[in-house]
């Protein structure tokens, strides 16, 4: 993916690093973005207070990810199709059914809007909000360093 990024931006350095422990400077950028990643870290506490070191004051993060529905009908809905249509739908489309298998099971444990607010309240973010996307499937959240 990075290299494709490279051929496409020439202007634009690319850089591949650990999420937990990110190759920069304190302080180095106006914004720190994550974009359905977060969920896959193997320390989502240590990932947010290593997003906030390199973030300068008054910078923010913004993290879009999948989220839980908010409405109780709509999220039981959708956890079933994540948890029983879409392995099945999986194993007939795909070459690798068991990375959809494990999106369906990571995203069912993945906390929820409030829920992942207060994992970045504790990491040191700062006026935490969440705006959700399609019916909270998605939830963007935003926090800032203070």
């Amino acid at each position: 993916m990075i290299n494709v990024g490279k051929k496409r931006n020439k202007d634009i350095k690319f850089v591949q690093g650990d999420a937990l422990n990110l190759p920069f400077e304190d302080n180095s950028f106006d914004v720190t973005t994550i974009s359905f990643g977060l969920r896959n870290t193997s320390n989502i506490n240590l990932a947010l207070k290593d997003a906030l070191r390199v973030t300068k004051v008054g910078g923010r993060i913004v993290i879009a990810e999948f989220s839980h529905p908010s409405n109780f009908l709509f999220r039981k809905i959708y956890l079933n199709y994540l948890m029983k249509a879409l392995p099945i739908i999986s194993r007939k489309i795909s070459k690798n059914p068991e990375a959809y298998v494990y999106l369906a099971e990571s995203i069912r444990a993945w906390p929820n809007q409030e829920g992942l607010a207060s994992k970045m309240r504790d990491a040191g973010w700062k006026s935490v909000a969440w705006q959700d996307l399609t019916f909270g499937i998605v939830a963007v959240h935003i926090g800032y360093k203070a």
